[in-house]
């Protein structure tokens, strides 16, 4: 086979650095999430809005706004084929990640879960090389591996400093769903962006959810007063996480390729390290930017040996 004419290979390759950069973009919004979320729910000390109101309450906020956004854009009926993807899109995002995470939050720290939910960028990449049958060298999955248990020895390390320990609980296995449910989600989801556009993906994930988290969020609603910083936390997983950050990161996958850009949630740990540290005021150590530098060295080395064999 012929090398790519230089024009067409340079678009291809700024076409997928962009992709890359959504991609981070879109994982910077995420990361902000497990702040935010705290901010949203409190603690067991002064708890503010329910967790399951506020799985709920951002799924049907953001699906207002997917309702107002596709009517202004005047979106197409979907087509029959779109439909699978979207639905599966529905279980993973939507519904089946934030489930499976507040259940198994009841049981383990969330110290603990940080430790399971860090394999979700090799967990995306496998998936996408499955469904999406992308594929690649030896060296980026040695990258990502490797880059995957650098974010698993943090978690770990952290965990051990809190004085949390790891042990197996059977809320691991609903922590694995959880990411499996994610990675699904992704990648379905990054499946129709070409033909609906990412902000259109997204949007038709919220509403298609609506039946659902409509009600959830009514029958969780607060029966008690709560903090002004509680609105805010969720007006911004309603807003940012939910939405808006889909909007980059399904881009994202479809421009860089699932499989190599899914490599950007290796950082999503750190950026909420970083995020916590003026929104709670929580300290920021030398240990974190090693690991943080370590990881982003495995990321950028994991694109580099992304292309597949020819």
């Amino acid at each position: 086979m012929s090398a790519l004419p230089a024009p067409e290979r340079t678009f291809g390759m700024r076409r997928e650095t962009l992709g890359m950069w959504l991609g981070v973009l879109g994982v910077a919004f995420f990361a902000v999430t497990l702040p935010m979320t705290r901010m949203a729910t409190g603690t067991q000390a002064a708890p503010q809005l329910s967790p399951w109101f506020v799985t709920f309450g951002r799924a049907a906020l953001a699906g207002a706004l997917s309702i107002l956004f596709l009517l202004a854009t005047r979106a197409p009926r979907l087509e029959r084929h779109q439909l699978k993807p979207l639905g599966m899109a529905v279980l993973g995002n939507a519904i089946g990640y934030p489930l499976l995470l507040g259940y198994a939050l009841r049981v383990v720290t969330a110290s603990h879960a940080a430790v399971v939910t860090a394999l979700l960028p090799l967990a995306t990449a496998a998936i996408a090389a499955w469904v999406l049958h992308q594929r690649a060298r030896l060296g980026f999955w040695v990258c990502a591996v490797v880059g995957s248990l650098l974010v698993v020895a943090f978690s770990l390390l952290r965990a051990y400093q809190q004085g949390h320990g790891f042990g197996f609980e059977w809320a691991d296995l609903l922590l694995v769903g959880a990411v499996l449910a994610a990675s699904v989600g992704y990648i379905y989801g990054a499946q129709v962006t070409p033909e609906l556009g990412a902000e259109r993906v997204i949007c038709w994930v919220c509403v298609i959810a609506l039946p659902v988290t409509l009600p959830g969020a009514w029958l969780t609603w607060p029966q008690h007063a709560v903090a002004f910083s509680a609105w805010v936390g969720l007006v911004y997983v309603g807003v940012f996480s939910m939405w808006i950050g889909f909007f980059a990161w399904y881009r994202g996958l479809a421009m860089g390729g699932a499989l190599r850009v899914s490599q950007t949630q290796l950082l999503q740990p750190f950026l909420s390290i970083l995020a916590a540290v003026p929104l709670l005021g929580e300290p920021l150590d030398v240990v974190t930017l090693g690991f943080a530098l370590a990881v982003v060295a495995t990321v950028l080395i994991g694109k580099k040996l992304s292309q597949g064999p020819r």
